[in-house]
Order: structure tokens, then C-alpha cells, then sequence
């Protein structure tokens, strides 16, 4: 029971820290008023049907590096990782890419009010430019997850989220200017902060030698 509640633990709190994140992001978005929020959140709704594919590939991947770990054969669990990162980066690639040329009829669709729509289609436009790195942050997570290491996606969603994309958005929006925009803009430099240390610590092969 100890070790369930061990490896589920920091799980849990990962989902914590990657949803408070998004309620950090909406709290700074107020500040520019009701438009900003309701073009967010339709851009937001758009792109979550997109990553809900993505997220079960990182799943299969995840579920193979656990399958493969466990009959001692890391070398099938880190190519099942490379195998699925391919595909999603592949598969979220071409959506980001359809979104970033087609995000003003997309938001169009959902809004007739025309400050809205600005928002809608920014935020549609911005946020999709990151979608590849999405797609490899996501399987690169899953890995450690399926390996039992939970503790070091808690970590890095911690610092790449909390302590890097909510601040980087105050900084972006307020200070700096840029308004909601830059909301927009510090979602994608964020997640692709996540992917690039993910990245980095995948290639440490320390998950190989997990034990749960």
C-alpha cells in the first residue's frame, strides 16, 4: 500500500500543479477584462479536442515503457518512447500547423463579437506554434510516469509552470507590455522549456533503472 500511495502521490500532485497552472494564467487574463477570457477560453476549448488524441499517445507510451520495464527490457521501453513522441510530434505538428493558418475562420465559428474574435484567433495562432514540443513534452512525461518515477514530471511542471509560465506571463503582460498577448506567448515558451528538460533528462536513462 506504501508503495502505491508513493508512486501515486507526486502524481497527483502533478495534475495539481499543471491545472492551478492554467488558473494562474486565467487570473492575470482578467486584468484585460471579459473579451480576454471568453477568447481565451474558446481558443483553450479548440485546442484541447486536438490534444486529447495526443494525450492517449503519450498514454500508449507510457503503458509500454511500464510493460517493457517490467520484463527488463529498458532498450524496448525507450524505443516505444521514441516510437510514440514521433507520431504525436507528427500528429500535432500538422494540427498546430492547420490551426496557425486557419485560426481566424476557427474562431469565427464560435464568436461574432469582434474583440473577441481578436483574442479567439490570437491566442488560437500563438499557442499552436508550440504544438510540436507539446506533443514531445507529453510522451517524454509519460515515460517517466509509466517507470514509476513520478517525482521528476512534479518537478519539472513545478518550474517550468508555476515558477516559469505564470510568472513569464505577468512579466509578458504587465511590465512588459505585450497585454494579453503575452499570456499567449509565455504557454507555448513554457511547455517548450518542459519538453527540452524532459528531453534532457530522457537521454540520462536514469527512468531505466526505476524500481517500483
Amino acid at each position: 500500500m506504501w508503495t502505491v500511495l508513493k508512486t501515486a502521490g507526486p502524481g497527483m500532485v502533478q495534475w495539481l500543479i499543471s491545472t492551478t497552472s492554467w488558473l494562474g494564467l486565467f487570473k492575470i487574463l482578467a486584468l484585460f477584462g471579459s473579451a480576454a477570457l471568453a477568447g481565451y477560453t474558446i481558443a483553450l476549448r479548440v485546442m484541447v479536442l486536438a490534444w486529447m488524441p495526443a494525450w492517449g499517445l503519450a498514454n500508449a507510451g507510457a503503458t509500454l515503457v511500464g510493460q517493457n520495464l517490467g520484463a527488463k527490457r529498458p532498450d524496448r521501453a525507450e524505443a516505444s518512447v521514441r516510437i510514440a513522441t514521433k507520431y504525436n510530434a507528427i500528429f500535432l505538428g500538422v494540427v498546430g500547423t492547420f490551426f496557425v493558418i486557419f485560426a481566424r475562420p476557427i474562431a469565427g465559428i464560435f464568436t461574432t463579437d469582434p474583440e473577441v474574435f481578436q483574442y479567439a484567433s490570437r491566442a488560437l495562432w500563438v499557442v499552436s506554434l508550440g504544438f510540436p514540443l507539446f506533443a514531445i513534452g507529453m510522451c517524454l512525461e509519460g515515460a517517466f510516469n509509466g517507470a514509476g518515477d513520478t517525482r521528476t514530471p512534479t518537478r519539472l511542471n513545478f518550474f517550468c509552470l508555476w515558477l516559469g509560465q505564470v510568472p513569464l506571463a505577468w512579466l509578458l503582460a504587465k511590465p512588459l507590455g505585450f497585454g494579453a498577448t503575452g499570456i499567449f506567448i509565455a504557454v507555448p515558451v513554457s511547455f517548450s522549456l518542459l519538453a527540452l528538460l524532459s528531453g534532457v533528462l530522457f537521454k540520462r536513462g536514469k527512468w531505466k533503472l526505476q524500481k517500483v
